[in-house]
C-alpha cells in the first residue's frame, strides 16, 4: 500500500501547474496505435493554454474565430506538400514585424492536430531568435549551444505539451548568421531533421528576407516557403523584392497578416 501512496503522491506532484503556468514532465518518444505520441527523449514542458492565449498562440483554441483561418492555410499548405512529396517549409516575410514567428507557431499547431503527421518547428532566425519567448520557463538551451557547444541535439528539442509538435529553440544570436546556416554542422543538422521521421513535416522560422542574406543562405535546404505579409505596412515593392531574392525556391503563396478587414461569417 506504501508504494502505492508514494506513486499516486508522485503523479500528482507532476500534474501541478507551476507559478508560470507550465507543467513539466519527461516523456519517451514513440508513436502508440491509437496515433498519440510518447516521449522518449524529449523533454516535455506544456504551456497552461491561457498563458498561451495571452501570447496570441490561438490555434489551440476551436472558439478563437482566428483558428478557422489557421486551419484553412494548413489545408493549402498539406496539399502543396504532399502533391509535391515536400516535408519541409520555411516562414518568412519581406521585413521585421510582419508576425512571421507567430504564424509560424500558430501554422505548427494547426499542422500538428492532424494524426496523420508530427511536426518539428526549428527557430532559424539566428540573428533574433524569438521562439522561446512563448514559452518562458522551459530550459535556457537552444540551436546555438548545439552549434558552438556540443550539446546534444534531445536535450534541447522541446514538446510544448501539444501532441505531434516539437520545438527546436534558437536561443542566443549569432553574429554572422548567414555563415552560420550554410556551415557545415548546421546542413548536418537540417539534413538530419527532415530525414529522421518519415512521416515529419519540418517549419523553419527565418528572418526576414530584405534585412539579410540568411534566407537566401538557406534556400537550398527547405522545399519551399511561405511569405508573411503585414496589412497596411508591407509595400508592393518590398513584396516584389522579396520574391525575385527567392527565385531559387519554391513560394507556396503569402499570409496576410494582422488584417483589419472583417472576419468571415461564422455560419454556413
Amino acid at each position: 500500500m506504501e508504494r502505492i501512496k508514494q506513486a499516486l503522491d508522485k503523479a500528482r506532484s507532476e500534474n501541478k501547474i507551476s507559478d508560470n503556468g507550465m507543467l513539466p514532465t519527461t516523456h519517451k518518444e514513440g508513436p502508440k496505435s491509437d496515433h498519440t505520441i510518447t516521449y522518449t527523449e524529449t523533454s516535455v514542458v506544456s504551456m497552461h493554454p491561457d498563458s498561451l492565449h495571452e501570447k496570441r498562440v490561438v490555434a489551440i483554441d476551436e472558439n478563437d474565430p482566428a483558428t478557422a483561418a489557421y486551419k484553412v492555410l494548413r489545408t493549402q499548405v498539406l496539399q502543396r506538400l504532399r502533391t509535391n512529396k515536400w516535408n519541409s517549409l520555411a516562414i518568412t516575410s519581406p521585413t521585421e514585424g510582419c508576425g512571421k514567428t507567430l504564424t509560424a507557431l500558430n501554422l505548427a499547431i494547426s499542422l500538428a492536430r492532424e494524426v496523420n503527421h508530427t511536426v518539428l518547428l526549428v527557430d532559424m532566425d539566428l540573428r533574433r531568435p524569438k521562439l522561446h519567448s512563448y514559452f518562458p520557463g522551459i530550459p535556457g538551451l537552444g540551436i546555438s549551444d548545439y552549434l558552438l557547444n556540443d550539446v546534444e541535439l534531445n536535450s534541447i528539442l522541446i514538446n510544448p505539451g501539444i501532441e505531434r509538435l516539437v520545438i527546436l529553440p534558437g536561443h542566443k544570436a549569432f553574429s554572422s548568421s548567414s555563415e552560420t546556416l550554410s556551415s557545415p554542422k548546421m546542413v548536418e543538422l537540417v539534413e538530419e531533421l527532415k530525414a529522421r521521421y518519415p512521416s515529419r513535416i519540418v517549419l523553419f522560422d527565418l528572418p526576414p528576407v530584405l534585412p539579410c542574406d540568411d534566407v537566401i543562405a538557406f534556400a537550398p535546404y527547405v522545399d519551399a516557403a511561405l511569405l508573411v505579409v503585414e496589412d497596411g505596412k508591407t509595400q508592393e515593392s518590398e513584396l516584389k523584392r522579396a520574391v525575385e531574392l527567392l527565385d531559387s525556391i519554391n513560394i507556396l503563396g503569402t499570409v496576410l497578416n494582422k488584417s483589419t478587414e472583417s472576419a468571415i461569417a461564422h455560419h454556413y
